[in-house]
């Protein structure tokens, strides 16, 4: 009966927020409750919110000072640099704008945390979709991707969950894997040529002075912490005309709200004359971000502790007087209230899923469903459970839980640990997109979609991304 209505609860959750029905926030928080108390469990709701919450606190402290911190960075304007390299290289070509998206992503991604990357994609990429009008859920999607595949380095998380789940070690896991992991990010860069020549079938293409020119100069290009509506900045930017042209047209004659027209006026990044810019500090800055990503890669501090003092220091030094500060905390304040209430929102989910039982017997029927002439190809049976497990279920539920499971049944049909500690990590391109994961929240805050709209988009490409990886697996001998 639990491993019914797990099913349905996450089910329910998923049609709501892509039907729209529900906000996430909302769904997150009301759907659980409400079959909590169908399953006969009400009185330990409370309970179970508890444990959520104080599993996930320490993700959502790290997720508000990270905001603030990769923030003011983007106000001082330690990413303008990038920002200027990348509308050299895009030169206003849809193509190359959404292959610059995934190749930033990847890059970005080797400090193993999601939502630094993120932030700072978002931050580059989002003043090129949003001059051009291209699909901002393009955006989103292929970041995520992007940053799945490199989140199985041995230092990203699921990796090590893996080796220590299963006693093995993590380098022998992930090396063996570079090759299948390798096809899976060309794939990925594959798929953002697609999706880049479709935005440019439908948008055109000009030359980058062509996009400057005709730009007003009274707009501003870089997230700098404005507020506005998400979907309708999300409706906009998908919704955008077919014309290649970038005239100074009226909010009305582009289809924007008031609000949507509002949210642009606080893009900033490439304004030279904003006054957060501290142009003296560009190198403090710069060593400061290096030695923060460097000791959260070394671990020397919990990764809150670091991006607190980092966020801290950053705001003192760059702007020492008082009332500077609490404007800079202000003008971020949105999308850290946005980001820390689905987390929270988030632990309400997974408290109620582990606290009832239903990740438990979810995951052994989904065993138990496996038909005994399927044992000596657990690899492969491994790798395709990853993805719906994965999606639907935290890395510490899946690894930590379900995989010793699957291991064990491995073993007794011959398959080695480490085959299924491979396999166990290519459904990562589509956890990343997975309403259990924190940072997506970051992804599609900062980029203004609708989580919905994301859904919809990305989970069909990162499907295909993932059984790219598991064939890719396959057919090297590796799983």
């Amino acid at each position: 009966m639990l491993t019914i209505l797990g099913f349905a609860m996450i089910a329910t959750f998923l049609v709501l927020i892509m039907m729209k029905k529900m906000s996430p926030i909302a769904a997150l928080v009301l759907i659980p409750a409400l079959f909590c108390v169908f399953v006969g469990k009400g009185a330990h709701l409370g309970d179970y919110v508890i444990d959520g919450v104080s599993s996930l606190a320490p993700t959502a402290a790290m997720l508000m000072f990270a905001i603030v911190y990769f923030g003011v960075m983007i106000d001082v304007g330690l990413f303008d640099p990038i920002v200027r390299a990348i509308l050299k290289f895009c030169k206003a070509d849809p193509m190359r704008i959404v292959v610059g998206t995934a190749l930033l992503a990847a890059i970005v991604s080797l400090d193993g945390d999601g939502s630094t990357t993120f932030m700072i994609t978002v931050s580059a990429m989002y003043p090129l979709y949003k001059r051009l009008k291209m699909s901002l859920v393009v955006m989103t999607g292929v970041a995520a991707m992007a940053n799945g595949v490199m989140n199985t380095l041995p230092w990203g998380g699921p990796t090590a969950r893996a080796a220590t789940a299963l006693k093995v070690d993590a380098t022998d896991i992930f090396v063996p894997m570079i090759p299948a992991l390798a096809v899976g990010l060309l794939a990925v860069i594959t798929l953002s040529y697609v999706l880049g020549l479709r935005e440019r079938r439908r948008l055109g293409k000009l030359t980058l002075d062509e996009a400057l020119v005709r730009e007003p100069e009274s707009e501003t290009v870089l997230v700098g912490g404005g507020s506005g509506s998400g979907a309708g900045s999300g409706k906009a930017s998908v919704g955008g005309g077919g014309s290649g042209s970038l005239g100074s047209r009226d909010a009305a004659e582009d289809g924007e709200s008031g609000a949507d027209a509002a949210a642009d006026d606080d893009f900033k990044g490439l304004d030279p004359n904003r006054p957060t810019l501290r142009p003296k500090l560009y190198w403090f800055n710069a060593l400061l971000t290096v030695a923060l990503l460097s000791a959260m890669i070394m671990e020397v501090l919990p990764i809150p502790v670091l991006f607190l003092l980092g966020a801290a220091l950053a705001l003192t030094v760059n702007f020492p007087h008082i009332p500077d500060q609490k404007a800079r905390i202000a003008a971020h304040a949105d999308n850290v209230l946005n980001v820390s209430g689905m987390v929270f929102a988030a632990a309400v989910f997974t408290g109620v899923l582990t606290g009832t039982g239903m990740v438990d017997h979810m995951a052994n029927w989904l065993v138990d469903t496996i038909p005994a002439g399927m044992g000596p190809h657990m690899g492969l049976v491994t790798g395709l459970l990853s993805l719906p497990l994965t999606y639907f279920m935290s890395n510490d539920g899946f690894y930590f839980g379900v995989l010793p499971v699957l291991a064990e049944a491995g073993q007794a049909h011959g398959v080695s640990t480490l085959e299924i500690a491979r396999a166990s990590i290519v459904g990562q391109p589509l956890h990343m997109s997975s309403p259990l994961v924190p940072a997506v929240y970051v992804l599609v805050g900062m980029a203004k979609v609708e989580f919905g709209d994301h859904t919809r988009f990305v989970v069909k490409w990162a499907v295909l991304t993932s059984l790219v990886i598991l064939a890719a697996g396959i057919l090297f001998g590796i799983i």
